[in-house]
């Protein structure tokens, strides 16, 4: 028995689905499957129930499941300690980002981070809140960066910046040589937006749902970067983060970005960490240093 497999393990409790769980652990799910049955003969208890159709725990199962996650806890917290004694400024920091802030974000702080901290090594996950926020209370991450609010017990929440939504169209759009657009501007228009798992998804969707725009049923997108080109072919409309627009380049050279007149339709994103990290005069700086790079 290893700490890899009680990983596994706590995966499969967490997503009820081998391939979900393998791809969450960044492994085969052959591999993953055949280092459970190993931990179920060392243990010489069925931990899992196998169908067809589902996977659930053994009542066994979820008893080791919950001890699972108290040591993985404590291992982490271990390790975080350790880093904190040898370097409270340096050291291993584990961050993870949202798929829509992460290739936009991350060109603007890498840089200055590594001027103002040598000695900190940052290791990045980028992951959607849901995979990124259990991944910070499990320990397995010192930080996230996503959309605020969170509203979570033991979860300390720091407000990076404000960042506006732009309304994009294609260049032959009726709206296109709007120099502003209105929330109103949404009713009727088919919206696309992004998939399921997405926080942007539901504060789009919510947007448009408020103004009666109606969601695109024949399109979906995995990134922003689809939406863009599904926009450019003219396919329907889209809200876009300003830092993505910023860095869309000659990506989908004919959408067109218009800023909304309500400042409001914007999303909150901030820094965020566990209230009892042992890293905490690290992340306190570290979220000061974030907010002077972000500026918007």
């Amino acid at each position: 028995m290893n700490l890899r497999d009680l990983k596994y393990l706590v995966a499969v409790a967490e997503h009820r689905h081998f391939g979900r769980a393998a791809e969450a652990c960044f492994v085969s799910q052959p591999t993953l499957s055949t280092q459970l049955k190993k931990l179920e003969e060392t243990l010489g208890v069925t931990l899992i129930e196998r169908s067809n159709r589902q996977v659930m725990l053994a009542p066994e199962g979820e008893k080791i499941v919950e001890q699972a996650q108290r040591i993985l806890i404590e291992v982490n917290l271990l390790t975080a300690m350790s880093e904190q004694i040898r370097e409270p400024m340096g050291g291993e920091l584990r961050l993870g980002v949202i798929p829509t802030i992460a290739p936009y974000l991350l060109p603007k702080i890498l840089g200055p981070l590594g001027a103002d901290y040598p000695k900190l090594k940052i290791n990045l996950t980028e992951g959607q809140t849901d995979q990124i926020l259990r991944m910070l209370k499990q320990g397995e991450l010192d930080a996230v960066i996503l959309a605020l609010p969170l509203n979570e017990d033991n979860i300390e929440e720091f407000e990076l910046y404000t960042e506006p939504f732009l309304l994009a169209v294609s260049s032959d759009h009726p709206k296109a040589k709007s120099a502003q657009a209105d929330a109103e501007d949404l009713k009727g228009e088919e919206v696309l937006l992004l998939e399921d798992g997405h926080c942007l998804r539901d504060q789009a969707l919510a947007i448009c749902q408020a103004n009666s725009g109606v969601e695109s049923n024949n399109y979906s997108a995995t990134s922003l970067e689809t939406l863009r080109q599904l926009v450019s072919a003219g396919l329907g409309i889209t809200l876009m983060p300003k830092l993505a627009v910023d860095k869309s380049g000659e990506s989908a050279s004919n959408v067109i970005y218009i800023p909304f007149s309500d400042q409001s339709i914007s999303r909150k994103v901030g820094l965020c960490w566990r209230k009892s990290s042992t890293r905490e005069e690290l992340l306190s700086q570290f979220s000061l240093s974030l907010g002077n790079y972000l500026r918007l």
